[in-house]
């Protein structure tokens, strides 16, 4: 009976001890209910505002789509649509990916209209670069293509010798350079690390169902100019317009790309008018999977297109080719055309020497570059030895490579090496790792000197009269763009090698093949 009372006792105050409770909270809710009331009648009563319509706001239905609202000058923004515009009407991927202000495109007009757009460096033209009349011959062909895509390729057809290089090298890299400065009207596709999981859907704005060759560009080593994010889409532009114009292309059946995954160039980056990412490139996987994503994308539409890779860091170039070469046509200019062009040239100049094809492999070969159109040049070159009869390890002692550093040898530490530049590292004493081009020549005597450096003059005085001593009649390829950045020029190669009464004489070999 004790036990039921106390039971009972606490069981009343537990109760008394809520009833309290809920008064209070009564009592501390009861303004908020009287502030709810009052907002109530408050709207009840209507806004607080009038109503003032603002018909000087004017909306204009679109009712085009992709490329052709791009052509219509009453519609296009240039790259002043917003990213949902984009979306909606169907141009993603078909403007830079960076967002420029109308009041910014004035300013880009203004400047031009005032200033011109020649942004000419004085001391290129000196060198053998781009002069005033190459920039004005490409805007008025740009202009052309623009305007009469047909009358454009009748004109560099009927004068395709002097107008190749105002379409392509040198002049091209001049573009490559102010792309973001010359930009007017998008030409090609730009895809970019914002893009990631949607290239499957974007590379349906394309308007071609039928498209037969791809150039795509990362921008990480346009020409000899470096890295000009996604100013090297020019690139990809410039090379189909000579595929088009001189291996038969159909110009509506061709695609040139870009991706922008970024830039290290910090002064492109803080350029106002750069219209690609604001950020460092990307690396390592990130990397891999953003162009998994863009081949797929492409091959999943074009299956039978090809893909050339242009102008990517020696980093990439070599893992890109040999990841898809087995699922996909894919070709690297740098490291296949680029070779192949090496490796033609040597026949012929071993043909005018009077020797037969299979003299290439006793030649000594000194490659000034190692990038991946040296390092493509010296591959190539050591399977055509191959072919002739040697293993492709006795093939790459014949050559030499020099990076900036100098000679690449066995002593060059490991992570400075890569898969392609390792079969070719020079086997000597700790003295000659670094060895300068000159102390390299007069101390290998080679007979064929390639610059593939895009660092300028390097075949120096000096080193092109060492190859004449050793040599009555040299094989000097300077092959670096664009044209002041190559190693040398024909008048120099054959004053200092002592070759300038030397006329071109041809004998060719009875067994040649």
């Amino acid at each position: 009976m004790l036990n039921f009372a106390l039971r009972k006792q606490r069981l009343v105050r537990t109760a008394q001890d809520a009833l309290k409770a809920l008064r209070a909270s009564a009592v501390v809710a009861l303004p908020e209910y009287q502030r709810c009331a009052q907002q109530q009648r408050s709207f009840a009563a209507g806004p607080s505002f009038e109503y003032e319509p603002d018909y000087s706001k004017k909306h204009d239905i679109v009712r085009k789509s992709g490329v052709d609202v791009l052509h219509d000058p009453l519609y296009n923004k240039g790259t002043g649509f917003p990213h949902a515009e984009r979306e909606r009407l169907g141009v993603r991927g078909l403007l830079p990916p960076g967002t420029l202000s109308m009041e910014r495109q004035a300013a880009r007009v203004l400047d031009d209209y005032q200033y011109g757009r020649d942004f000419i460096d004085p001391s290129h033209v000196k060198d053998g670069g781009v002069t005033k009349d190459h920039t004005r011959q490409w805007k008025v062909l740009q202009e052309l293509q623009d305007r009469n895509e047909t009358l454009f390729y009748k004109v560099l057809l009927d004068n395709f010798t002097t107008m190749a290089p105002i379409v392509y090298t040198p002049t091209v890299g001049w573009a490559c350079l102010n792309y973001h400065k010359l930009y007017r009207r998008p030409r090609g596709m730009f895809f970019s690390a914002n893009d990631k999981d949607e290239m499957s859907a974007m590379i349906w704005n394309w308007p071609a169902q039928e498209v037969d060759a791809i150039v795509v560009t990362d921008g990480s080593r346009i020409l000899g100019l470096g890295d000009l994010g996604l100013n090297g889409l020019g690139i990809s532009i410039g090379k189909l317009d000579l595929y088009c114009a001189a291996a038969g292309f159909h110009p509506a059946r061709v695609l040139p790309c870009v991706i922008d995954v970024g830039t290290d160039n910090e002064a492109l980056r803080n350029d106002p008018m750069y219209m690609g990412l604001q950020h460092p490139r990307l690396q390592g996987d990130a990397y891999f999977e953003l162009l998994d994503e863009f081949v797929e994308a492409v091959m999943s539409r074009w299956p039978k297109t090809v893909l050339q890779f242009e102008d990517f860091q020696l980093q990439y170039a070599h893992t890109l080719l040999q990841r898809y070469k087995n699922q996909h046509l894919v070709f690297n200019d740098d490291i296949q055309g680029t070779a192949a062009t090496a490796l033609a040239g040597v026949y012929g100049a071993l043909k005018v020497q009077g020797k037969e094809a299979h003299s290439l492999t006793q030649q000594r070969i000194v490659v000034l570059g190692a990038g991946s159109a040296g390092m493509g040049v010296s591959t190539m070159m050591a399977q055509g030895m191959v072919k002739h009869g040697l293993d492709f390890e006795d093939a790459a002692k014949l050559f030499w490579i020099l990076d900036k550093n100098g000679l690449i040898t066995r002593k060059r530490p490991d992570e400075e090496l890569t898969d392609v530049t390792r079969p070719f590292a020079a086997v000597g004493e700790d003295d000659i790792e670094g060895e300068s081009l000159l102390d390299v020549v007069k101390r290998v005597k080679p007979s064929i000197l390639i610059g593939l450096s895009g660092a300028g003059p390097l075949f120096t005085p000096e080193v092109l009269t060492a190859m004449g001593e050793c040599n009555e009649r040299p094989i000097i390829f300077p092959m670096s763009n664009p044209t002041y950045r190559s190693e040398c020029t024909s008048d120099d190669a054959q004053k200092y090698t002592g070759n300038t009464n030397n006329r071109l004489q041809v004998k060719v070999p009875k067994d040649s093949r």
